[in-house]
């Protein structure tokens, strides 16, 4: 399919001049698919791998449609919401420049900062507002926002809003808005965890989805010709049962998003090895596939991926020490783990060892995850750790790897782990850590989520570690931490305390004019 520009897209022409000052010209799949549709003023149910541009794939047109009318205070015209104030925040950076350049206003109402700054920002009128679900439900509360003016609604991450339980105040505020408002919902996967939002909501929805690889798998309209013969509920089109789960839809989706086109079990012949023959050990009793590891078996590898997945098997005792010589490795690398606490511990341990390391988690404070990210993205930190607060939305580019150091418990987390990396066209390894005892476990991850795996058993140390990950030991010397606060200015000359008492000794203090 040849490249579609932006212009070729029907946005306005001085949006294509802002995008153009911005490096962008050409339309990644999922925004050439979808920015028709919403232009037309469709509902639209988006999915598509992260980093392949949603968020313009849903603003740029969003912006476009509020471009004739004007906003009144406290009743923005269109609404954005994020499950995280990380996201929200991201879409307002890249939806600022296109509505600057529209002449239209965007907010933020996330958690963590004033609110009374927020409720301010809407009373002199936004046209866009970018919010947490808690959060708008708050300034509602305290009437500092109605959403009885908006036109369209967006709701980003999907199912990740059902999988945090706000359902209950997403669905709230969708009833606030008037029937006939436009609605978009967008994810890398959308499962049965949305269909009470696309039934209640969402109109003749058109359907589009863009693999792994960047190509359109099509849209799907269920009230149009030439679907006539296709079931009329628009939550049940695309649903393909999965041979390794049954049917369920949650896998069924992460399936579909292009980490493999192979069944992870396409027969009872080929069953998992977890469930086969016993691999045989090395004299440190990990299994040994190989020196160079081996693509699982029931899983063929697929031709030129733009991730590469490994399952590095290790002692229990070294881990500690891979962990540290994968995050001290060149380039920028995002280490998951399971709790605030661990990720606490991790990011202090790296520190120690000498890797540049921030830690972002919900249990730290904004200005903690705002400086985190900030010392990530900005080259201060080569390596961030994080829980899953970072897996749904976070943008930095150039994240060449992605570790699990604690593996995720749904095939969906570590998509959207994985996601973090090979952002943009770009290409990237995932790394998941298990032990010998816990990798019959890790392995039916990659099974259900049908994700083509190397295995490889590595030690601290180990040429193959180095060749697959470029780990190298950290230089054992303490480093501050990137993101800590900065230290306050140096006192000046005459405020130390010394010069104060030589001050007031000659009569130099308030009220007094000293000697002529």
């Amino acid at each position: 399919m040849p490249e579609r520009t932006f212009a070729d897209l029907g946005l306005p022409v001085p949006l294509v001049q802002a995008l153009r000052r911005g490096g962008l010209t050409a339309a990644f799949p999922i925004q050439a698919a979808v920015i028709p549709d919403i232009l037309a003023g469709r509902d639209v149910l988006g999915r598509a791998a992260t980093g392949s541009g949603k968020t313009l794939a849903f603003g740029l047109p969003l912006l476009v449609r509020l471009t004739r009318g004007v906003s009144a205070p406290r009743r923005p015209r269109g609404v954005i919401l994020a499950p995280t104030r990380e996201l929200a925040l991201q879409i307002e950076r890249a939806l600022d420049e296109p509505a600057l350049s529209l002449g239209l206003r965007l907010g933020v109402a996330v958690g963590g900062m004033p609110i009374k700054r927020q409720a301010e920002r809407l009373t002199r009128g936004v046209d866009v507002l970018i919010a947490t679900p808690g959060r708008l439900a708050d300034l509602i509360a305290q009437r500092a926002a109605d959403l009885d003016a908006v036109r369209v609604a967006t709701i980003d991450e999907a199912d990740h809003m059902a999988q945090l339980g706000f359902l209950p105040q997403v669905t709230d505020l969708l009833d606030r808005m008037p029937d006939d408002a436009q609605h978009l919902l967008f994810s890398a996967t959308l499962d049965g965890a949305v269909d009470e939002l696309v039934a209640r909501y969402l109109h003749d929805p058109v359907r589009h989805a863009v693999d792994g690889t960047g190509a359109a798998t099509g849209a799907h309209r269920p009230n149009s010709d030439h679907d006539a013969g296709q079931p009329a509920d628009p939550s049940a089109a695309e649903q393909h049962p999965s041979p390794a789960t049954g049917g369920r839809s949650s896998i069924d989706s992460v399936a579909a998003e292009g980490l493999s086109t192979q069944p992870a079990n396409p027969s009872p012949g080929t069953a998992p090895a977890v469930a086969g023959r016993r691999p045989a050990r090395s004299a440190s009793g990990i299994p040994a596939d190989s020196a160079a590891g081996q693509q699982h078996p029931t899983q063929p590898p697929t031709a030129t991926p733009a991730v590469t997945h490994h399952l590095f098997v290790v002692r229990p005792a070294d881990k500690r020490h891979v962990v540290a010589h994968i995050a001290a490795r060149p380039g920028r690398t995002l280490l998951f783990v399971r709790t605030q606490y661990a990720a606490d511990k991790l990011g202090r341990r790296l520190l120690e060892a000498g890797v540049p390391a921030v830690v972002l988690h919900g249990g730290r404070t904004q200005n903690q995850r705002t400086r985190a990210l900030a010392a990530f993205a900005g080259g201060k930190a080569s390596a961030l750790v994080a829980t899953d607060v970072a897996a749904r939305g976070i943008h930095v580019d150039d994240v060449s790897l992605v570790l699990h150091v604690d593996p995720p418990e749904d095939p969906k987390d570590y998509v959207h782990r994985a996601g973090r990396t090979a952002r943009a066209g770009a290409t990237g390894t995932v790394v998941t850590l298990t032990t010998p005892d816990e990798r019959a476990t890790t392995e039916e991850l990659f099974t259900a989520a049908s994700i083509p795996v190397t295995i490889t058993a590595v030690a601290s140390g180990d040429r193959i570690l180095t060749k697959l990950t470029a780990a190298r030991p950290p230089s054992g010397r303490a480093v501050p931490d990137p993101a800590a606060p900065p230290l306050p200015d140096t006192p000046q000359k005459s405020d130390t305390p010394n010069n104060f008492r030589r001050n007031r000794a000659v009569g130099n203090r308030p009220g007094h004019r000293g000697k002529r």
